[in-house]
């Protein structure tokens, strides 16, 4: 994840505007090491996601004739184009997910699982303990997390962070952009969002033209 020296998690609506050559090759090697990358369906639309490419990636540090990670998106509502290249641009063997809930509409569960696979977890919302365990039983082992806010939140709420690499940009964005976590009550009982915490500890801190990488890990 990306955010401002004051925290913002966006700059003009995306995180793009707050990176950097250093942030973005953390991203590389990040997505190369990864068998699966989990997003919501807000960032993807967002930040215009499509399927990883083999020459985006650093084949070096995958595993041999592995496939190239594929994406899993999150959308209880199933907010995700059927025919866009997320969906069909994919390889048959990195085919795209979408986790969903079962109570999402039936007919637009059916046209998306045309072109990809579906996942659900839950009744009315995602339950992102439920969905990261399907993934896990589909062989996925190295589940890498690019955010939104309100899946990290999630995520959180269930405690399944297991390590957090946050590149720092060296900028003051001020205005009303949110932090990269949402707080989230999906696990948690009434009232309790609030006091959940997950403590870290700093395994790696790396500085470059001004930028901060920091890698924590889950103490909980």
């Amino acid at each position: 994840m990306v955010a401002s020296a004051d925290g913002a998690a966006s700059l003009d609506g995306r995180s793009g505007g707050l990176s950097g050559p250093g942030d973005r090759m953390v991203f590389t090697v990040l997505r190369s090491l990864a068998d699966l990358i989990l997003v919501g369906a807000g960032t993807a639309r967002t930040e215009r996601y499509r399927p990883a490419q083999a020459a985006e990636l650093w084949q070096q540090l995958r595993p041999a004739d592995a496939p190239q990670p594929a994406i899993a998106v999150v959308s209880a509502r199933l907010n995700v184009d059927p025919d866009g290249q997320l969906l069909t641009g994919a390889a048959a063997a990195a085919r795209t997910i979408v986790v969903t809930t079962a109570d999402a509409p039936r007919d637009r569960k059916a046209a998306i699982a045309r072109n990809a696979r579906v996942i659900e977890a839950g009744d009315r919302q995602v339950d992102m303990a439920a969905a990261v365990t399907a993934l896990r039983s589909l062989g996925y082992a190295r589940i890498l997390c690019e955010g939104g806010p309100s899946v990290l939140g999630q995520l959180a709420a269930v405690g399944l962070i297991d390590e957090l690499c946050l590149t720092t940009s060296p900028l003051l964005a001020t205005g009303q952009a949110g932090r990269i976590v949402s707080p989230s009550t999906t696990g948690t009982r009434a009232g309790a969002a609030a006091d959940l915490t997950t403590r870290l500890s700093l395994a790696h801190l790396l500085a470059d033209e001004n930028f901060l990488f920091s890698r924590y890990l889950s103490e909980n």
